[in-house]
């Protein structure tokens, strides 16, 4: 159970380490999503660069207090965690060391050698021991942390939301759509790379899924601003 937990650990840190370049990814989609649906239906510039700010604004607000929320649940989870194992400890500290030392045996220790390691990490720090071993939890996330995590979420949002929006702003109707397309398949190539090399994912695979979500975004939206308006 505490492998499979720490390998969930460790999933979660790398998914954290590319998180800012998926949220950019997000708003250059979704950006560019309702663009090329307001394009298909025919409206005019200064609808969509109203349309492009307001899914800009919107959007980075929700992705950012989705984070805020995500991150704070999970801290406390982690406190609800934390005070079971400080009750444990405190109920049964002779079980506890057993437990921890079985853990660390199963790591590969000799009994004798497991024990003793289990003893110093109790005498050190008990709690901190225990959620290492048996939850996979390094350190408890700070209380600031949720607050960041939600701001970061909401600029990496809206920065890439920014480049189908300085297009709008930019580029005359008439050329808008192949322009912010061109612009959103450039800006997912970088960032899937990007974020691949800092994840050390498959730079391939990362840059086929962006792509495919982004361009087949792209085109729903813009086919159903054709067919429905």
């Amino acid at each position: 159970m505490a492998e499979k937990t720490s390998l969930w650990s460790r999933f979660l840190a790398r998914a954290r380490e590319t998180s800012w370049a998926i949220d950019a990814n997000d708003g250059i989609i979704a950006t560019a999503g309702l663009l090329q649906g307001f394009a298909g239906a025919g409206a005019g510039d200064r609808l969509l660069l109203f349309t492009s700010i307001a899914a800009m604004l919107a959007g980075g607000l929700s992705a950012g207090g989705a984070k805020w929320a995500e991150v704070a649940a999970e801290r406390e989870g982690e406190l609800e965690l934390a005070a079971e194992e400080q009750a444990e400890i405190e109920r049964d500290p002779e079980g506890e060391l057993a437990e921890l030392a079985a853990h660390w045996e199963s790591r590969g220790l000799t009994p004798e050698l497991a024990h003793e390691v289990a003893q110093q990490l109790m005498a050190r720090d008990a709690l901190s021991a225990q959620l290492d071993a048996e939850h996979g939890i390094e350190e408890i996330i700070h209380p600031s942390a949720p607050w960041w995590e939600g701001l970061e979420t909401a600029a990496a949002f809206m920065i890439g939301a920014a480049i189908p929006v300085l297009i709008t702003f930019l580029a005359p109707v008439a050329i808008e759509t192949w322009a912010i397309i061109v612009a959103v398949v450039v800006s997912l190539v970088l960032t899937s790379l990007v974020a691949a090399g800092v994840g050390r994912l498959s730079a391939m695979r990362m840059l086929i899924r962006s792509l495919a979500v982004g361009l087949g975004t792209m085109g729903v939206s813009y086919l159903a601003g054709v067919l429905f308006f």
